[in-house]
């Protein structure tokens, strides 16, 4: 594979799996060192563990990005371990989904603690090394930003948030040389799609084959994605072949954002 992040450094949180992992062995492969961040020690030893055997460089910190000293420890921990950051993915955030009047204070709070403060905190503490670096900020929204749901409102608020954050961030990368751009994935075949669609499958009554046709059906999308997607989009993000993108709300998703 092409190493045209050779000599670069990147953080990548939520890393232990699904998209951000993948992201994390994409950039390894194309010569990024990486330092993958999630709170699940032993699935973030066994990711960085696979990004190690297939020759690439990583180092993984145990933390949970809601607590609001994680991003300076992490940023800390990585000028520590390679000594610049060039790449910054927040990735780290699930949000809970259900009917508006089922869902507590707490969901509500949680929901914004990891996937925008610490976005937005993570964005603040590595800036300076960011600036100096001309390095990239690389934020995974989601396409409930744009498109959002009645079983949704934390998830389509909190991603709206980041979006907004996004494009305010870009407009400071202009004066300060960082890019700084997001990503909004549909449906991808993660674990927690996974058990989504073994629910509704018993729930119809038929295969998981089936549910699945039923949700690209409905939702008038070319088909699941797969994480390796997401990634490679992110690689060439953050590469220089995709530097003039800035403030960018890309949509990755099989065509389920239906607004301009």
């Amino acid at each position: 594979m092409d190493q045209r992040l050779k000599e670069r450094t990147a953080i990548v949180t939520g890393s232990n799996r699904g998209i951000g992992r993948a992201i994390a062995c994409r950039l390894a492969a194309e010569g990024a060192r990486v330092v993958l961040c999630a709170r699940d020690e032993d699935l973030l030893k066994q990711a960085v563990g696979g990004i190690e055997r297939e020759g690439g460089r990583a180092a993984g910190l145990s933390l949970d990005m809601r607590h609001a000293d994680a991003a300076a420890r992490l940023v800390d921990f990585t000028i520590g371990r390679f000594g610049q950051i060039d790449i910054v993915v927040n990735n780290a955030g699930a949000t809970k989904r259900g009917d508006f009047f089922a869902l507590s204070e707490q969901d509500w709070e949680d929901g914004f603690a990891l996937k925008f403060f610490g976005a937005v905190r993570l964005t603040r503490a590595a800036w300076p090394h960011l600036k100096a670096s001309k390095g990239s900020v690389l934020n995974i929204s989601g396409v409930g930003g744009r498109m959002p749901g009645p079983q949704f409102t934390i998830g389509g608020s909190v991603n709206a948030a980041l979006l907004s954050f996004t494009k305010a961030m870009a407009d400071v990368g202009i004066r300060d040389g960082v890019q700084v751009n997001v990503i909004n994935p549909g449906s991808i075949r993660t674990d927690r799609y996974r058990r989504m669609l073994e629910s509704q499958a018993a729930e119809q009554g038929i295969e998981t084959a089936a549910a699945e046709r039923r949700i690209i059906e409905n939702a008038r999308i070319t088909r699941i994605g797969e994480p390796e997607d997401i990634a490679a989009l992110a690689a060439f993000v953050v590469s220089p072949e995709g530097r003039l993108l800035q403030g960018a709300l890309i949509d990755m998703d099989g065509g389920a954002t239906k607004v301009i």
